[in-house]
């Protein structure tokens, strides 16, 4: 071969080889640039680059929603619940909303060490998809080796313990997304808060291969992050949605580092009170697990040197406010008087405390942020920071009141934007959302849980119904100290608040007690300027009280919808109208004629009276003497 040949047949060579290089290089290239970095503390069984591509896909399609309803109030309670269906037919459970916990988990009906909670335990015999989790290499086993168990504790000291297990899991009828088959706690005992807490158990939203929301993601019905919007103070309630949402313009982000912990942690470098930076070293926040926002946790908790910082730096705004003592005599707490009952002013006293991230971006916390209400002085609030312990930054759900918080797992940040969290919920719970395709029933096993109410009216017939007058409704409630008798008024505002009508249209017609159930009876009566309740208000009322959706927070004790009733308006003739009105005018006439008919008569008199009256003095005309008569005179 001569030489031109030898490298002609070199140069095709190097080409050929270039060439598949390229084509193996771009490959690789679009994979990371189509794949998100996904930490992998969730199992799965997927290979990792079929995982890969089942994410890409993930991430580029457009799933569904769960869009959940929150109850409760995080000061009254200490928590956030929503609500859970689990079995077929669904059991209801009340579950505290927990980005700190990677297990849902409820009591079982064989549990012996488990408290009353809210509503009765999950009985597996009667829902006919259970499963019991049998023994495998990827679950800690019981001591006989046939079931997976779990365990978890808490820094409160309370446990909880049971056998995993499988069923199918409803979302609500406001949800996008269908009942999903997934792991669950069956519990066999609990100690602590888990026992003694209205709540019936734990909804898992952290990190981890059995967290509800990994567990979703995996099976590609949902993307992977979802978004949890705490109600204002005094207000309670919210929205959780499981799945993507559209960041809202305004958004401000942090990052959040999976490697760092299993929790959801965020960047945190400074701390500014009413614009006024703090100058604290960032490795302050940066200690053991950094900043992690914890939505089982009710306040916020700084180190120690952050603490004081942040404490100096709110009473040097606040000079016309007075310190005392707090509720609590156990408790140091920081609290101030002098700022008004009216929450919605309280702004006007207490400054803005701004949490600055790494990207510079700042999270604004207004005083409901940050404060909670004295309980026994008026008009007095304390702080809900304090000293932590331990040097991890935690921040409880007082922090992210009123703010859309949007976990987005797959993106490695967390997002935060102001916004009135009960607003956010009626947006979300619009008429046209998609009902689950499992109906969601109420659990019968208990006369304290909500059950389904009857009604005198049918709501096949409501878009005939234009005039409704009233509607009432009787509700049961059981409170679990006899002593305590349950804040009617209160009630009445969240009533109102639930159904999204003024209080003063909120009536109570009727109680009757015996130990400590109640029976009240409720009346929801026109606006004052109103004839009757507006259609589309009665409507929305009637088909909550139809379905059963109308929810108290769990410190007014355990209730139960009785029978609701809705009463229509009929159209008045005109002397219906205004019989009234006429006969105050007769009446106005009658009195009128009456009271001119006695002047008359004391006028007339009067002139009578001077007619016939002579003074002394006058000449009184001589009168002629008659003469004797004629028997006198002949005496």
């Amino acid at each position: 071969m001569d030489r031109a040949s030898s490298l002609f047949l070199l140069l095709l060579f190097i080409t050929v080889s270039i060439f598949f290089l390229d084509l193996t290089t771009a490959d690789e290239l679009d994979l990371a640039v189509g794949s998100p970095m996904i930490f992998p503390l969730s199992y799965s069984s997927l290979p990792t680059r079929v995982d890969d591509f089942r994410r890409r896909r993930l991430h580029q399609s457009q799933l569904p929603n769960a869009h959940m309803k929150l109850y409760d109030d995080l000061l009254a309670n200490g928590y956030y619940t929503t609500r859970l269906w689990i079995g077929t037919p669904p059991q209801e459970f009340a579950l505290i909303v927990d980005t700190g916990s990677t297990v849902t988990y409820v009591p079982c009906s064989t549990c012996k060490q488990c408290g009353k909670h809210q509503d009765p335990k999950f009985q597996p015999d009667l829902s006919s998809s259970y499963q019991a989790l049998k023994c495998n290499p990827d679950c800690n086993c019981d001591d006989e080796g046939k079931l997976c168990v779990y365990e978890r504790r808490y820094a409160e000291m309370s446990s909880s313990s049971g056998i995993l297990s499988e069923d199918l899991i409803s979302f609500g009828n406001e949800s996008q997304l269908t009942p999903q088959r997934a792991v669950f706690g069956c519990e066999n005992a609990e100690t602590g808060d888990l026992f003694s807490q209205r709540a019936d158990g734990i909804m898992g939203l952290g990190r981890g291969k059995l967290s509800v929301v990994d567990q979703l993601v995996d099976k590609g019905v949902i993307e992977d992050t979802f978004s949890l919007c705490y109600g204002g103070m005094e207000v309670g309630g919210g929205a959780m949605v499981l799945g993507k949402i559209s960041p809202p313009a305004g958004m401000v982000f942090a990052h959040s580092d999976p490697f760092r912990s299993p929790y959801y942690n965020i960047d945190l470098k400074q701390m500014h009170v009413a614009g006024k930076s703090l100058k604290l070293n960032p490795k302050v926040f940066n200690e053991k697990h950094g900043t992690v926002l914890d939505s089982g946790t009710t306040y916020a908790y700084f180190p120690k040197e952050a603490f004081i910082a942040i404490k100096a730096a709110v009473i040097r705004e606040i000079p016309s406010l007075k310190r005392i003592h707090g509720p609590d005599p156990n408790y140091d707490d920081v609290c101030f008087s002098g700022a008004g009952r009216d929450v919605a002013e309280i702004h006007n006293f207490f400054p803005e405390i701004a949490m600055e991230f790494g990207n510079g971006q700042k999270l604004i916390l207004s005083p409901e942020n940050y404060l909670f209400r004295h309980t026994k002085v008026r008009g007095a609030y304390c702080l809900g920071i304090f000293p932590d312990r331990d040097s991890t930054t935690l921040l409880g759900g007082i922090v992210v009141r009123n703010t859309l918080v949007t976990y987005d797992r797959e993106n490695d940040k967390l997002g935060f934007l102001k916004t009135n969290c009960s607003d956010l919920w009626r947006r979300l719970a619009a008429p046209d959302s998609p009902a689950p395709t499992s109906p969601v029933s109420q659990n019968k096993s208990s006369n304290i849980s909500p059950s389904p109410a009857t009604s005198e009216s049918s709501t096949t017939n409501l878009p005939g119904v234009v005039r409704v007058g009233v509607i009432t409704f009787e509700v049961s409630i059981s409170v679990n100290n006899s002593s305590l008798k349950p804040k009617f008024s209160e009630m009445a505002d969240f009533i109102a608040h639930e159904l999204d009508i003024k209080s003063s249209q909120v009536h109570l017609l009727n109680i009757s007690s015996r130990g400590n159930e109640y029976r009240l009876k409720w009346g929801i009566f026109p606006a004052q300027s109103s004839e009757y309740i507006s259609n589309t208000t009665a409507l929305n009322i009637m088909l909550l009280l139809k379905e059963n959706r109308l929810r108290l927070p769990g410190q007014f004790g355990s209730y139960k919808l009785l029978e609701w009733k809705a009463e229509q308006k009929q159209k008045q003739s005109w002397w219906e109208k205004h019989l009234a009105g006429v006969i105050a005018g007769v009446m106005i006439s009658i009195l009128v004629t009456s009271v001119m008919i006695k002047l008359a008569l004391v006028w007339r008199r009067r002139k009578q009276e001077e007619a016939t009256y002579e003074p002394v003095s006058a000449a009184v005309k001589e009168q002629e003497l008659q003469p004797l008569s004629s028997e006198t005179s002949n005496a």
